[in-house]
């Protein structure tokens, strides 16, 4: 199927993206179906590859060429090409015109403005395929990556996926200077906005055409820092990113401006960060159904949140420790060193086992709360046998022990008794089964 469309770009412009379904919550990730084959071009493709121009009348034909004798070789569905012209002013609507007459599922997209990132939001909003890609027309990167670019999203792995110059096993081919701006570009992402992918900005990426219904109305920037925001806001969102390691050759005719690009990176960093920061910007409408993800999935039998349990009662164990020990050296200006020792571990106590109640095992409101005191007492009162032995012990091999050598044994006591004060709280005074609760989409703890 050959068409030849033409698009008007602009503020209005949103394509499938503008229904009432920006609302509504992603569905679940399916395998999509194979009904249609590289052997039945016919009907809707599966891939939507994006060829992004702006006067390409050199390189465009043999990129087209090359491309869509690779899909047709090796990619097993129906696949369509679109040149997405972004106001040429040279021979490249006459070349791409050409191609479409020639080449069975290349199509030509003319938008009237500039800007790489306009071109991919028009197209792929008016898009008909479930996955949508788009790469340079330089074909900088190995088209071999292409496929494993594409199969986790038609899986259902997947919702986007990036070509990754900066992964271990990429095999990359170009000069120092861009080789100095593109990693220093995404160690300030990884500093700034947190992103957990390694390469923002290279031309290779996909995408499911539903995660790209709800996000690209909030994609803002039309130029280069579109890849960028896209990414940035579906990590923020949860979904997931897979990066395939790509073989890449720096085109040395390149007419990207590096400083201008720079800089409106820079700005988008910036405008992004602040969104995120003060809760602009509506990343629940990304979010994938609950029990989709299967840290969502009760199973019985199976423990949950230890690892976060542990960090908890880390973090609630130095905290109490360091109050226990300020404690012990108030009280023990004024009393013994057994009786400083049990009353900075009263107190020390309750406020640990509350501290613990909360933000350890995730246990809210007032209901059981005497009683969970009671067990932490009883806890405490293991602690205190533990403590008060090794000073006791002290005591009878020294005679008479320093306050430095006190606290030594202190420290080494508390540790095993840290322990064993874990291992009680979780199976016996906050118990997996008292933790448990009926779980629904609508539970805002669960969703957070």
């Amino acid at each position: 199927m050959t068409t030849t469309d033409s698009l008007r770009s602009g503020p209005g412009t949103t394509g499938r993206s503008g229904g009432g379904g920006d609302h509504g919550r992603l569905p679940g990730r399916e395998h999509l179906p194979a009904r249609q084959t590289a052997s039945d071009p016919s009907g809707v493709p599966v891939l939507d590859v994006v060829v992004p121009v702006y006067n390409e009348e050199k390189d465009l034909r043999p990129c087209v060429l090359r491309l869509h004798g690779h899909l047709s070789r090796t990619f097993p569905y129906a696949f369509r090409i679109t040149v997405a012209d972004n106001a040429s002013t040279d021979a490249t609507p006459a070349v791409a015109a050409a191609l479409t007459a020639e080449l069975r599922g290349v199509r030509y997209v003319r938008l009237e403005e500039k800007g790489r990132g306009r071109a991919l939001r028009t197209v792929w909003s008016a898009s008909d395929a479930p996955v949508l890609a788009y790469m340079d027309v330089d074909l900088s990167t190995d088209l071999n990556a292409l496929l494993p670019l594409v199969a986790p999203l038609i899986s259902g792995h997947s919702d986007l996926a990036i070509g990754s110059r900066l992964a271990r096993s990429a095999r990359v081919v170009r000069g120092s200077k861009r080789e100095f701006i593109s990693r220093a570009y995404n160690l300030i992402l990884r500093s700034s906005l947190a992103a957990g992918f390694s390469d923002a900005q290279c031309g290779f990426k996909a995408i499911r055409s539903e995660v790209a219904e709800r996000l690209l109305p909030m994609v803002e920037d039309s130029g280069w820092f579109f890849d960028t925001e896209l990414l940035v806001l579906a990590e923020r969102a949860g979904l997931r990113i897979h990066e395939v390691p790509v073989d890449w050759i720096d085109d040395p005719d390149s007419t990207v401006h590096i400083v201008r690009t720079a800089t409106e990176d820079l700005k988008g960093v910036w405008r992004v960060g602040r969104a995120l920061a003060v809760g602009a910007l509506p990343l629940d409408r990304l979010a994938r159904p609950f029990g989709d993800d299967p840290r969502d999935r009760a199973l019985s039998g199976v423990e949950r949140g230890l690892a976060r349990q542990l960090i908890g009662f880390c973090v609630v164990g130095v905290l109490s420790t360091l109050f226990y020990l300020a404690l012990y050296s108030l009280f023990r200006l004024g009393v013994g060193p057994q009786l400083a020792n049990s009353g900075a571990l009263l107190v020390s106590a309750v406020a640990n086992t509350a501290a613990n109640r909360r933000l350890t095992f995730g246990v809210r409101g007032r209901s059981g709360a005497v009683r969970h005191q009671a067990q932490g007492l009883v806890v405490f009162a293991i602690g205190l046998a533990l403590t008060s032995g090794s000073l006791a012990a002290l005591g009878a091999a020294s005679g008479s022990p320093s306050h430095r050598a006190e606290l030594a044994v202190l420290i080494t006591a508390n540790l095993a008794a840290t322990v064993l004060r874990f291992l009680l709280l979780r199976a016996w005074v906050f118990p997996a089964r008292a933790r448990t609760r009926p779980r629904t989409s609508d539970d805002p703890e669960d969703l957070r």
